[in-house]
């Protein structure tokens, strides 16, 4: 077992992170941040193993303690085995980022059972069973959850609606999941609107500005700060907060 008190230094020295999703893209950029905070971190993935890989080299070298852990979180037994990792491997969790989520473009009338389970496996079964798993180990440590949403689970959109759907429940799950939870481990949300990564289309960013009051799609920055501020604000809990410039309005 690794010992988390003896890796780092940092406002989160000690603390251990699970960020799910974390191999690639804003799940990556979470992470990093986290570390660079002074936490010790299990990076999870399931097809990017080389991602991961190189990731987990990259925290260790800031002087952290980091592991690796494949799972399929559309399968309960897989999400029971990861936190049954992070548990062997540190003995504590205090944070988890239910980050993990997919994208799925489908019409109304062509929508099939397989793409609806899709869409609802990994971005809400996946959530609450990660923060089941995850419960008696963050119940030690008063931890955090904060589970990312994002605007179409408030605005809705046509050829997005497991999607949409999905996210919406994200946000339910959140504020269920802080009552159930209180007064041991609080609970909270991010909606980001577009925040943009490299290898995004153009036009996506481009018609994202168009719609939004302050004129500019969002940076990974962005969401850090907002996990920081709330992962550092003892009395919020529930809450979600809306990380879109404006879009929602």
């Amino acid at each position: 077992m690794t010992n988390p008190e003896s890796s780092g230094t940092g406002k989160r020295a000690g603390q251990v992170a699970l960020v799910t999703g974390s191999a690639k893209r804003l799940g990556r950029a979470i992470a990093l941040h986290l570390a660079d905070e002074g936490a010790n971190l299990v990076i999870h993935f399931n097809h990017s193993g080389a991602d991961a890989k190189e990731l987990v080299s990259q925290i260790r070298k800031m002087g952290r303690c980091a592991i690796g852990v494949k799972a399929d979180l559309a399968k309960k037994s897989e999400i029971d085995r990861l936190l049954a990792s992070a548990d062997r491997e540190f003995g504590r969790l205090d944070i988890l980022i239910n980050n993990a989520s997919n994208f799925l473009h489908t019409k109304f009338a062509t929508t099939t059972e397989e793409t609806w389970d899709a869409a609802l496996d990994i971005n809400l079964k996946a959530p609450f069973f990660c923060a089941q798993a995850a419960a008696p180990l963050l119940k030690k440590t008063r931890g955090n959850i904060i589970n990312l949403s994002d605007v179409g689970g408030i605005l809705g959109w046509t050829g997005y609606i497991p999607h949409c759907v999905s996210k919406a429940g994200v946000l339910m799950l959140t504020r269920v999941l802080a009552k159930e939870l209180a007064p041991d481990v609080r609970v909270n949300a991010i909606a980001p609107g577009t925040i943009s990564m490299e290898g995004d289309a153009p036009k996506t960013e481009s018609d994202y500005i168009k719609r939004t009051p302050l004129r500019r799609t969002g940076k990974t920055e962005d969401v850090t700060a907002a996990l920081s501020l709330l992962l550092d604000s003892p009395f919020i809990t529930g809450q979600v907060l809306v990380l879109d410039g404006g879009r929602t309005l």
